[in-house]
């Protein structure tokens, strides 16, 4: 395909649907670690249990089975949630389907996590508020046996090729098994995606700010949010264009599909097999020949050569904090899981600001403490995940622009007349306090708190 063509194929792809687009639909994603309270791994005969009980309670049907006949993802057909475990069964993650109202997904994630809770308290198993499963050198961080989850744990294990990168890589190929997240999708219009994109890319450092709760204790504790390093310097971030935040300025929608263009495609599917090979940039993979990808079958990895089709556009997956998706929404993916009495933080904090992108622009055009002071947002977002501030920062005037995008914030929920600002008020404390959910656990574990008393704390639920 020439430029042109694969231009018109991520338009229809990523642009089309949201063209003419009336609804305001909420899609909340919650990934939460499962820790077993005697330090102990995780026990999978007991996850299959819960699996069983759950959809057995809840009315779920099946949609994903692994290569031993284990159930890792389950629909709800009446509401469109998913019950599923992420990459590993160490994760467990609730995806709501799409609604316009917050506390109908609060309700719901209520009810399914106490059933959890009630079901792992004789096995002294929890879920719990925290990025970083704490249990994560103890557990059996090993990827759900299907095609998917081992082809992605081989490609995120394969960095040892890239040597001749000029690029640091981490060694957690298995992190996805460890980490969890709070997700957020929102409709989006044609018009607006450019603002949107550039507004909440600005805003990223203050999210740090609030947000941080992936620390890898007892490696690297000044790390308040791992997550970024994590993704960034593993192959998801040979090509940088996959990951993180846009390190250019996005005006119109054609800067939109001409930053997709430059990102990178690492695998396909063909027979039945998900083929991993080196990541490539889209617009070169189209022309191309041919390519030969690995997969895994049997605990064997086989060579496959195959040609690249128009159809695998569909493979193209991007980790950006603001990521434009098939379904006309953007999500948000830089949250870290939150405190579980704090869940609905994440969602409640980019339904609010939605509605005020042109304050919140013009806000952090105006701003002096965080930026006119040489960084850029990415620079900024780098500095702020780290537990020590750097000593140019004025911490009174950040901490008064943090209140200042939460005030915005309260606004844009206030407008929609629901009741939904309650769920912002975590976040006043935490400004108020300038603290968020990594800080406070290192100050409980500093003050003499045990780590188990720190998981129960974050695993309440309100």
């Amino acid at each position: 395909m020439t430029k042109e063509e694969v231009i018109g194929c991520l338009y229809n792809r990523y642009i089309r649907p949201t063209e003419n687009k009336k609804e305001n639909y909420i899609g909340v994603e919650i990934e939460m670690p499962i820790v077993n309270l005697e330090h102990r791994e995780v026990d999978f005969t007991v996850i299959h249990k819960l699996t069983g009980a759950f959809l057995k309670e809840f009315d779920f049907t099946p949609t994903g089975i692994d290569e031993q006949g284990h159930i890792y993802a389950a629909l709800n057909k009446a509401n469109g949630d998913i019950f599923s475990y992420d990459c590993s069964y160490n994760n467990m993650e609730f995806s709501f389907g799409r609604e316009k109202n917050l506390h109908t997904i609060h309700e719901r994630f209520g009810i399914y996590y106490h059933f959890v809770q009630e079901f792992f308290a004789p096995y002294h198993y929890t879920l719990t508020g925290m990025g970083i499963n704490p249990n994560r050198k103890v557990n059996n961080n090993i990827p759900i046996e299907n095609g998917r989850y081992k082809m992605l744990f081989h490609h995120l294990s394969s960095f040892s090729k890239y040597a001749c990168l000029p690029m640091y890589f981490h060694r957690y190929p298995q992190f996805g098994m460890f980490s969890s997240a709070s997700q957020v999708q929102l409709d989006v219009t044609k018009e607006t995606l450019p603002s949107v994109i550039n507004t909440f890319n600005q805003l990223e450092p203050i999210k740090a700010l609030l947000f941080s709760n992936s620390v890898l204790l007892g490696e690297n504790e000044d790390l308040l949010c791992s997550r970024d390093m994590l993704w960034e310097n593993s192959t998801h971030g040979i090509n940088p264009h996959n990951v993180g935040m846009y390190d250019c300025e996005i005006q119109t929608v054609a800067d939109i599909l001409n930053y997709i263009s430059t990102a990178a495609i690492y695998c396909v599917e063909r027979e039945g097999k998900y083929l991993n090979f080196s990541p490539v940039n889209i617009l070169e993979y189209f022309t191309l020949d041919s390519l030969t990808g690995e997969y895994l079958e049997n605990g064997e990895i086989y060579s496959l050569k195959f040609k690249p089709q128009p159809e695998d556009i569909a493979y193209l997956r991007t980790f950006k904090f603001e990521d434009l998706t098939y379904r006309g929404t953007i999500e948000f993916r830089s949250g870290c899981c939150q405190p579980i009495g704090d869940v609905m933080t994440v969602a409640a904090f980019h339904v609010g600001l939605l509605r005020q992108t042109e304050k919140l622009q013009e806000l952090l055009a105006q701003d002096t403490s965080l930026y006119h002071n040489g960084y850029n947002a990415p620079e900024l977002r780098r500095q702020l995940v780290c537990r020590k501030l750097p000593s140019y920062i004025d911490r009174d005037g950040l901490y008064a622009l943090a209140a200042r995008v939460l005030d915005l914030c309260r606004d844009g929920l206030k407008e929609r007349n629901l009741g939904e600002e309650k769920y912002l008020l975590p976040l006043y404390e935490r400004i108020e306090k300038r603290t968020n959910p990594a800080k406070t656990m290192l100050e409980r574990l500093k003050s003499g708190k045990n780590i188990n008393e720190v998981i129960r704390e974050y695993s309440i639920c309100c």
